[in-house]
């Protein structure tokens, strides 16, 4: 059961960052401990800026402990803001969230969450934000830190930031926000919220243009609509149902013009497209394909990659994930998420000049997991650096040596026979 957040529009309703270098760097994040997002709007005491942050924690992120009704987690989030020097405090708010499911099954599932928010009146400039999530039962602590510009508004006409939503039903005044960014075009379209200020009672309404552009800044998508606007604030919900996405990280553009089509401001949002049935993991399919040559033969890799349709590769790539499914029943797909999991560490821990998961421990990670230990020279007198990784179960070392200096650590004790196979 999903849980559904509304948020009614008499609140204050935030969105991510729409600071240039936030949203220039922003990353689809799928197995985050948590999410979060910034929103500027207007606030009505003068001189200040609302600045709205969302914090959304999936379940699967938390410790649950049984309870006579069910299950319960429980988490604490810490909001700190600093002057753009990091070194002074201007606000700090901490809230506990407490989630209560009555199945375990709810606790595991990757389409339950909980979403929080906060609110923060700041004078216009740029400040740090320290955000930190604390599991309550497991202690463990997830950071995260964010340079955000807090807008200055035009105090006649202008738009505050925008909000992706996943969900929304306009008669009951009700939006369900999208903080991971994530959008299936292919269920319900693009969505989103934003509001218009004006201050000039005789002005009826307004030009805006939406577009969507690559992360090259290609216009793929483009249509203008006239809002009617009234004195104030006047919030919109906008829906885009006719965009046709490959996957990968886009740009929301919403451009506000005045009655003589004079632009006003725009304001970017990122987002990130999937594809119906692709697991959120996979961020480049193609890349994903090349990545699974330590898992697949030479024909099934041959076979994915020649598709003649984006469907039809999909489609391969599905059927080969199912196969190796040790548990179809359920909607985990454990060998697949291991799998991708060890990919995206190897590219953390191991890239160089080449990504991580094409270097030699990237390999031996990817295929066999993480050793049980490592012994790491790398600064022996008489020797190169070099690491000595331990398999206690296979009973087997491996050593890998850096023949550069420059971090190219390669194998000297190859995979061979059996060993070469991908253990989950």
């Amino acid at each position: 059961m999903k849980l559904i957040v509304f948020l009614l529009f008499s609140l204050s309703i935030l969105v991510i960052a729409q600071d240039q270098n936030y949203e220039k760097n922003f990353k689809q994040s799928y197995d985050a401990f948590f999410h979060q997002d910034f929103l500027n709007f207007r606030s009505d005491k003068p001189g200040m800026t609302k600045v709205d942050v969302y914090i959304q924690v999936p379940y699967k992120s938390l410790q649950f402990i049984k309870t006579g009704q069910g299950f319960t987690a429980k988490y604490s989030v810490v909001v700190s803001v600093f002057d753009e020097s990091k070194e002074k405090l201007i606000v700090e708010k901490t809230w506990n969230e407490t989630i209560n499911v009555i199945d375990f099954a709810q606790t595991t599932s990757r389409l339950n969450y909980n979403v929080g928010f906060r609110s923060f009146e700041l004078k216009p400039g740029n400040y740090f934000f320290r955000t930190a999530v604390i599991d309550s039962d497991s202690k463990k602590e997830v950071k995260s830190e964010n340079n955000f510009r807090v807008r200055e508004f035009n105090p006649s006409i202008d738009m505050s930031d925008i909000l992706l939503v996943t969900k929304s039903e306009v008669k009951n005044n009700q939006v369900m926000p999208n903080i991971p960014r994530n959008v299936t075009l292919s269920v319900g379209g693009l969505q989103f919220f934003y509001e218009i200020y004006i201050s000039d009672s005789s002005m009826k309404n307004c030009t805006v243009d939406y577009e969507i552009l690559d992360r090259e800044s290609k216009v793929l998508y483009k249509k203008s609509v006239l809002e009617e606007i009234t004195f104030g604030k006047n919030q919109i919900v906008e829906s885009l149902d006719d965009l046709r996405l490959d996957l990968g990280t886009f740009i929301l553009r919403v451009t506000l013009k005045d009655e003589n089509f004079k632009t006003i401001t725009s304001i970017n949002k990122s987002f990130f497209s999937r594809w119906i049935g692709l697991p959120g993991s996979v961020t480049d399919i193609d890349k994903a394909i090349s990545q699974m040559v330590y898992i697949a033969t030479p024909d099934e890799l041959s076979k994915l990659k020649d598709s003649q349709t984006n469907e039809d590769k999909l489609k391969n790539f599905l059927g080969f994930w199912k196969k190796k499914d040790p548990s179809p029943n359920n909607e985990e797909n454990e060998v697949f998420n291991e799998y991708f999991r060890r990919v995206a560490y190897a590219n953390d821990n191991f890239s160089n000049y080449n990504e991580g998961w094409r270097t030699d421990r990237g390999m031996v990670y990817i295929i066999l997991g993480a050793p049980n230990n490592i012994d790491r020279h790398p600064f022996e007198y008489d020797s190169k650096p070099y690491e000595v990784w331990e398999y206690y179960e296979l009973n087997r070392s491996f050593i890998f040596l850096d023949q550069t200096g420059f971090g190219d650590y390669r194998l000297i004790t190859p995979l061979t026979g059996d060993l070469f196979r991908y253990r989950y």
